[in-house]
């Protein structure tokens, strides 16, 4: 019997316990996210029955990082769904048809490559306007150029082994050869690369949220709470410490899941 891969593991178990705290958010959270208890502000972590401590609001730092997990989450499937999405739409028809397609989708690609990734997030939220929806859609379309210059090359491997051949042969159509063929075989490819690019997700949330781009207060978000805490870090360093292992500890665990998935899926690496 094969043992799992140990970082799959590890990995797996951050992810369902992050899971989990979004699901039960109601039943952990000892208080109400926006309850401000005034003769408690900035209190240290254990102090007046606050697990993590207090903001300068008074409000429970637990709270609203469990809360704010919810947000996490949410963007990080959405976003990722898009890119994927889109990102794989693009990239078979960039790889397995090729020729004038191929240089067109390329070069758009390339376009949008050659803006950091964060400030390209950035310009789409000036443009769209700060909120969850529009957050998510800006990651997600920025996602769409690594996932389809990806898929592009996993399909150009794919369409050249011999039972595409033999497919072709047989009179099969382009459409069967790719829903039956090509993407069946790029599927883990796509599933390693989606869970490494769901902690960028995360990340590129709490960026926005930061910038105040994201997620609009009242609503909990790991990167607004950052924003609120830097002006403390000196008198209230755990209203920074938390939040910020919260977004360490969530990629972390998505980082430990695509890198198993890698060692586990992909044949090169295997000895």
């Amino acid at each position: 019997m094969r043992v799992p891969n140990k970082q799959i593991i590890f990995g797996l178990i951050i992810i369902i316990v992050n899971i989990f705290a979004a699901i039960f958010a109601p039943l952990i959270a000892t208080h109400s996210i926006d309850e401000m208890d005034f003769s408690y502000i900035f209190a240290k972590p254990g102090e007046g029955g606050h697990v993590l401590g207090t903001d300068d609001y008074g409000r429970d730092i637990f709270s609203r990082i469990i809360y704010g997990s919810r947000i996490s989450l949410m963007v990080g499937v959405i976003a990722v769904g898009i890119g994927s999405l889109i990102g794989t739409l693009l990239g078979v028809v960039s790889g397995f048809f090729g020729g004038f397609l191929d240089a067109l989708i390329m070069r758009f690609t390339d376009a949008l490559l050659s803006f950091p990734y964060v400030l390209l997030a950035i310009a789409m939220m000036a443009v769209l306007g700060p909120g969850l929806f529009n957050a998510m859609l800006a990651i997600g379309i920025v996602m769409v150029p690594s996932f389809s210059r990806v898929v592009r090359s996993s399909v150009i491997n794919v369409k050249n082994e011999e039972f595409i051949l033999a497919a072709r042969s047989m009179g099969a159509s382009n459409l069967w050869i790719i829903f039956h063929h090509v993407l069946p075989n790029i599927v883990p490819t796509l599933i390693i690369y989606s869970s490494l690019n769901f902690a960028g997700a995360v990340i590129s949330e709490a960026t926005l949220s930061f910038l105040g781009l994201g997620i609009q207060p009242p609503t909990p978000s790991w990167g607004s709470m950052l924003s609120e805490a830097k002006n403390y870090l000196q008198t209230a360093p755990h209203m920074a410490i938390f939040p910020g292992l919260a977004i360490l500890v969530t990629c972390l665990g998505f980082n430990l899941l695509g890198d198993g998935l890698r060692d586990t899926l992909d044949p090169r690496l295997k000895t």
